[in-house]
């Protein structure tokens, strides 16, 4: 991640600290007024064409709208995501979180632009999981179910959504996948390398045990 590591070089400080918090406490806010004013979400969605008409803060408001309408449900889902996106910043620390996200909203908006559809924050709640599972796989949700279970889910879903789904779909589910390759990319090549040198180390390691109890047996 030398590129990362370029940007926080120059950039590092104007990282905002416990971005998730702030972004959990603004759905909360849209949750309650929601209860005041049910077409609250339709006017932060991403909608390319009213972007285009002068609502440009649509390109940041959509990571406003909560995932439900159900009060309890809503409560668990966002401190979900609150623990997600707190892992990952302390993981990773602030700046690198930072990017993640922006990264999540700058790819949710070209999607997007390109299909003509209305976007909200799911896509990039999914890359969330994604890469906290690539970080914590063994972390337990409730159930005792572990984290990487979870993924492996997501996985099958967007697998799913790019096979069988429309075409905004489609693009749609590109988006946690983007964010993961750009994030994890390397680790999986590294990994992959890694995984096939250990098998090569063993064939060569076999290969001798076998040459030379060949060598016994001929003396």
């Amino acid at each position: 991640m030398k590129w990362i590591n370029k940007l926080e070089r120059k950039y590092g400080r104007y990282g905002i600290q416990n971005l998730m918090q702030f972004i959990v406490l603004g759905n909360a806010l849209i949750f309650l007024l929601m209860q005041m004013d049910p077409r609250i979400p339709s006017l932060l969605a991403m909608h390319p064409v009213l972007v285009m008409e002068g609502e440009v803060w649509r390109l940041i408001s959509f990571i406003f709208i909560p995932p439900t309408r159900s009060m309890l449900f809503a409560f668990f889902v966002l401190f979900f995501y609150y623990r997600l996106g707190t892992g990952l910043e302390h993981e990773w620390g602030t700046f690198k979180f930072n990017v993640f996200y922006l990264a999540g909203i700058l790819a949710t908006v070209i999607a997007s632009f390109i299909t003509g559809s209305v976007a909200n924050a799911a896509f990039i709640n999914m890359g969330l999981l994604l890469g906290f599972a690539r970080i914590y796989p063994d972390y337990p949700l409730l159930l005792f179910i572990k984290v990487k279970y979870l993924a492996w889910l997501n996985w099958g879903l967007i697998g799913f959504n790019l096979l069988f789904g429309t075409f905004p779909i489609r693009i749609m589910s590109l988006v946690p996948v983007i964010l993961f390759l750009l994030f994890f990319g390397g680790e999986l090549s590294t990994d992959v390398k890694m995984k096939r040198q250990i098998q090569q180390n063993r064939k060569r390691f076999f290969s001798e045990i076998e040459k030379a109890k060949k060598n016994q047996n001929r003396e």
